[in-house]
């Protein structure tokens, strides 16, 4: 029988969820480049036992296992649900059926659980902001953490040892490391997650900030990526991206059919360089969303570059920009570069985008073919332009 890896986080909790390293995108449109982890863990009480959260449904047979080396499955007295999505409850059924715990979840999500998991209402008791149920030695208090992402979403709080299981708060896509200091680039990657799941509502993220700090965490666990042991480290961040900072930087996103565009792109680049602002340039035929995503965090501005296709904006520079407005970046400027052969239009459609999204068009550069002298001083002049607005913030 294979023997897992069950670390223990803090006393008397136990990481037993799984690591999938060959995850490659989720939810059909967020990459995972570096896998995922579906967080789980069992915390013993000196009466009774608890799991908070279960995995995907395809690593069960897994989590049961992990389980079992720790206590006897069927002895579990609670199964809490932070969250009803399926990356974090769609074992729920199966450990159910496994033992005669009960399922504890906020009033919102006792519905969900029903529907998407059959859960019968007799094993489901709802807690409210600040309830808590005793373990023996330990207790959990359940805090109120609505749309963080799901309107059902709650966190639990191990109150004798602070720890807080944050659900998708703070979280990140890395099937690495048990705790962030084992992940290099962790920032960065829990940075493109607050961009593709935390950004659009950053309204109610502000207040779960809120929650967060009052409780003087001493560690972090989310439902995806490493532990935090240094919850500062990620609560510091936290800051700055709910408050929609932005850093005197530049992305430039374009598609090129033949070059031309991207001939643009890449004299944007050296121009706005040469001001001083720091420019990260991504080609969307190839460059990955979650690199993007975490660049329009904290970007105040964004090149857009795409050839005209049939009187319209190119059909992957059209589904980016889409994302963009859904994701509701605090980008402020933003700027167009087109080249087309017989017909306009792409300029027009990117400005009525940037129109619905709030983001001031400082200028376009639209031109025929490929670039010719011209050309590469209006990029520059429209670079001076994008800089000065950039930099006066």
């Amino acid at each position: 029988m294979q023997t897992y890896n069950t670390p223990e986080i803090a006393r008397g909790v136990y990481a037993v969820g799984a690591k999938d390293f060959n995850s490659q995108m989720f939810d059909a449109f967020v990459q995972t480049t570096e896998g995922t982890s579906y967080n789980s863990y069992l915390v013993k009480g000196a009466n009774k036992t608890a799991l908070i959260d279960t995995v995907l449904y395809s690593h069960e047979q897994e989590l049961a296992a992990k389980i079992a080396q720790l206590t006897d499955l069927s002895a579990l007295d609670y199964l809490v649900m932070n969250h009803a999505e399926p990356d974090h409850g769609s074992s729920i059924r199966f450990i159910l059926n496994s033992c005669k715990a009960t399922l504890i979840t906020s009033e919102k999500g006792a519905g969900m659980a029903g529907r998407f998991y059959g859960v019968p209402a007799n094993r489901i008791r709802t807690v409210k902001d600040g309830e808590t149920i005793d373990l023996g030695d330990r207790t959990l208090r359940f805090i109120e953490a609505p749309w963080t992402h799901w309107p059902e979403t709650m966190w639990t709080y191990l109150v004798e040892d602070r720890v807080l299981f944050s659900c998708d708060f703070f979280g990140a896509h890395s099937a690495h490391g048990t705790y962030a200091d084992d992940v290099e680039n962790i920032i960065h990657l829990a940075k493109g997650y607050f961009g593709e799941i935390m950004m659009p509502f950053r309204v109610f993220a502000k207040k779960a900030m809120d929650k967060a700090v009052a409780l003087d965490v001493a560690m972090i666990a989310p439902s995806h990526g490493p532990v935090y042991k240094n919850p500062n480290r990620i609560i510091d961040e936290y800051r700055r991206w709910v408050a929609g900072e932005t850093r005197p930087k530049a992305i430039i996103a374009y598609v090129t059919m033949w070059n031309s565009t991207e001939t643009l792109a890449k004299a944007m680049y050296e121009s706005l360089s040469a001001l001083g602002v720091e420019t990260k340039i991504y080609n969307l035929a190839h460059d990955s969303l979650d690199n993007l995503a975490a660049d329009i965090v904290d970007s105040r501005a964004i090149v857009v570059g795409s050839p005209t296709v049939l009187s319209n904006i190119h059909p992957v520079m059209s589904n980016a920009l889409n994302i963009i407005k859904i994701l509701k970046p605090p980008i402020k400027y933003g700027a167009m570069l087109n080249s087309y052969g017989w017909g306009k239009g792409a300029v027009k459609v990117t400005n009525e985008l940037f129109e619905s999204t709030k983001i001031e068009m400082v200028g376009a550069v639209e031109i025929s073919g490929p670039p010719v002298d011209g050309d590469y001083k209006a990029i520059s002049d429209l670079a001076g332009l994008l800089a000065a607005k950039i930099t006066s913030n």
